[in-house]
């Protein structure tokens, strides 16, 4: 081989080095980080439930966890941290790490509600700190009254709020709770004033209205499940759009003459804002892949809820919503 030959061979030898080289700096510092993204999930994902244990969000968060595991075939843990309306768990997971292994699993209604009052400041932005993933499920708010209370519709209840304006009283979960505000929703679109009582949760507020100690409230179904057959409450209507599959012969407030009222608490997992796309989408595939399942559609019936699932845009739009709604409910009640 000529010297020409041999320094032109060396030439090219020398050229595929290179170009073997880029690619193998181009696979490490993309294509790797790409393989390792796909591994996921590798190890055991932190679900946080704001709220304490045995309550509809907790309820719903371990159904959605126990069918997660045989999706994603790695442990999905629950971890109840209450406080602050669902504000401290849902902190903890906005300075989590973005890698797809700590997730919220909160009440969307509450988070929204929060995220609209003007003097709440949970050290997050709901919007930025989360990207949505999936909502689980649904369920109206019932307009409950006590059973000595002479009304049987709303109309009759609308215009016995109207005879005694601040003398009715309605119960809540708590003063910014969807309960709460779903009374001041109510109060703002028929038009009537209602007096206030809040109580540290559902349960003592059903107590009080079982025992008449209070005219109505705007609760969840879940606590008034248990009380629907024993005559000493009455439920006139639902919140949501659709009628309650638990309460199908229950109308809507849209069916007794309050257009375009519509209220459900929904239930969902959120991730941290930046955690990559193709885990969120893998979560909100597998979310809604559960929810499309009979037995899941059959026990969230039990609990009064409806399954729901969305994908991560539509529950980020459902978010922004959200918070729009109550920030108007909000500003017209002037709460603080």
């Amino acid at each position: 081989m000529t010297r020409v030959h041999t320094l032109a061979a060396a030439a090219e030898r020398g050229q595929f080095a290179a170009r073997r080289s880029l690619l193998v700096a181009f696979v490490a510092a993309f294509g790797g980080r790409s393989l390792h993204a796909q591994g996921w999930p590798e190890r055991t994902i932190q679900m946080i439930v704001p709220y304490p244990p045995g309550g509809p969000t907790d309820i719903t968060a371990r159904i959605y966890a126990a069918r997660l595991e045989g999706e994603l075939h790695k442990p999905f843990i629950p971890e109840n941290r209450p406080g602050a309306g669902g504000e401290l768990g849902a902190l903890a997971v906005a300075r989590a790490a973005a890698d797809g292994y700590t997730l919220l699993f909160g009440a969307v209604g509450s988070l929204a509600i929060h995220a609209a009052l003007p003097s709440e400041h949970p050290g997050y932005d709901l919007t930025r700190a989360f990207r949505g993933v999936s909502m689980g499920s649904s369920t109206p708010l019932a307009v409950a009254v006590r059973s000595g209370l002479p009304v049987a519709s709303i109309q009759a209840l609308i215009e016995l709020a109207q005879s005694k304006p601040s003398s009715l009283t309605f119960g809540s979960a708590g003063n910014g709770s969807s309960q709460h505000m779903t009374g001041e929703y109510f109060q703002q679109a028929a038009g009537v004033k209602l007096l206030h009582v809040p109580y540290k949760g559902s349960a003592p507020a059903v107590n009080d209205l079982l025992g008449g100690q209070i005219d109505m409230v705007f609760e969840t179904l879940p606590p008034l499940a248990p009380h629907l057959a024993g005559g000493k409450l009455r439920v006139l209507a639902v919140t949501s759009r659709e009628r309650a599959e638990l309460l199908p012969d229950i109308p809507t407030l849209a069916e007794s003459g309050m257009a375009d009222f519509d209220v459900s608490t929904f239930y969902g997992m959120l991730a941290p804002h930046d955690t990559p796309a193709h885990v969120v989408e893998r979560l909100s595939a597998a979310m809604q892949k559960i929810a499309a399942q009979s037995d899941t559609r059959a026990i969230l019936k039990q609990q009064g809820a409806r399954a729901v699932a969305t994908s991560p845009d539509a529950t980020d739009a459902l978010i922004k919503a959200e918070i729009n709604k109550w920030d108007r409910v909000a500003r017209l009640a002037k709460l603080k």
